[in-house]
């Protein structure tokens, strides 16, 4: 019981850090600052990054990183800020001075943040680093998650947001290989179902299938709800294809009998063949929770896979070609498109 408790806390916990997270750097974003790709909406899951697209900025990379500090100096001045809010912006200034070469300033703002968020400073990293590093500066991205690692090494957190920023550069090996590590020493209620979730997908990209299906199993535990659980059940469907096992009867059993009217439930209900691929696409252009969180992106992930595993090769390729094109490069489903399309 007391792991349960402790489990919803951190989540309700990353829920506000994600909309702090969206807040700032739509805020950020709207005077001309900061081209990051920013998602949209709800979280599938609390181990899964949201999903959407971006817009990038037209501005001059020198204009909008001098632009960009000036703009957080001057709301970091304002001291009615709540720590998270404050922590999120200093995150996003650590970042910009980690790209004008200010290290130390760098790593000043996120001492600052663990004096503000003791014990939460490194989520909130985890969380924002993925989404600023999608605006094309990973390497930036990467130091500042650094520099967080310098602070309190060895961090789940802080290894998960290192491991998605080189996924977004395909470098999927030595994302396994820190999550191996990082796998083998989390412990926690969040922490270890979100290494185990990202390990998946290093799995999955490099092939494993049957360790990648493992992996989004494994991230299960612990969580009693379908929403909480869907985002990787779905992701073990996909594991399970390649390797010709039984995806839709694993998939049905756990959701045959619960509602799925809410997104994503569409894409399960469309896998167990309870909906029609026209269907599928219809609720992903009209439900209002798709539409805010890019709901055509996952649905032509999930349709290629539904394609691959009756066996029309075709139609998987075309489908996870128009994922390819659907979704950003942050996201999941386009890496896992992407290294999909190599097989077909």
């Amino acid at each position: 019981m007391q792991a349960r408790l402790q489990c919803a806390r951190l989540l309700g916990m990353r829920h506000e850090i994600r909309r702090a997270i969206a807040a700032s750097i739509a805020l950020v974003s709207l005077c001309g600052t900061v081209s990051a790709q920013v998602p949209g909406g709800a979280e599938w899951d609390p181990a899964a990054r949201q999903f959407g697209s971006g817009q990038g900025s037209s501005t001059s990379p020198s204009t909008t990183r001098s632009s960009s500090l000036e703009t957080l100096n001057k709301i970091l001045s304002a001291p009615q800020l709540p720590a998270l809010d404050r922590s999120v912006y200093l995150n996003i200034r650590a970042f910009q001075l980690t790209r004008l070469g200010r290290e130390a300033d760098s790593q000043k703002d996120i001492a600052e943040m663990g004096k503000l968020l003791p014990n939460t400073w490194q989520v909130v990293m985890s969380n924002l680093m993925p989404e600023l590093a999608g605006g094309g500066d990973r390497a930036a991205a990467l130091r500042t998650l650094d520099y967080g690692l310098q602070r309190k090494p060895n961090d789940p957190w802080l290894v998960v947001g290192q491991a998605q920023v080189l996924m977004q550069l395909a470098d999927f090996p030595r994302a396994l290989s820190v999550l191996d590590s990082t796998v083998a020493g989390a412990s926690g209620s969040g922490d270890r179902p979100a290494a185990l979730f990202y390990r998946g997908h290093a799995n999955f990209n490099l092939g494993n299938f049957a360790q990648a299906a493992a992996d989004f199993d494994a991230s299960l535990q612990g969580r009693t709800t379908l929403k909480s659980r869907l985002s990787a059940l779905l992701w073990r469907y996909a594991a399970m294809v390649p390797g010709r096992h039984d995806a839709r009867a694993a998939l049905n059993k756990e959701v045959g009998n619960e509602n799925l009217y809410e997104w994503p439930g569409p894409i399960a209900k469309f896998l167990i063949g309870k909906m029609s691929a026209g269907e599928l696409e219809v609720a992903a252009e009209s439900d209002d929770q798709a539409k805010r969180t890019n709901g055509k992106c996952p649905s032509a992930f999930f349709a290629g896979m539904e394609a691959q595993r009756s066996g029309n090769r075709q139609r998987a390729r075309e489908q996870l070609q128009l994922a390819q094109a659907r979704c950003p490069t942050v996201s999941e489903f386009n890496w896992a498109a992407s290294s999909q399309l190599k097989r077909l």
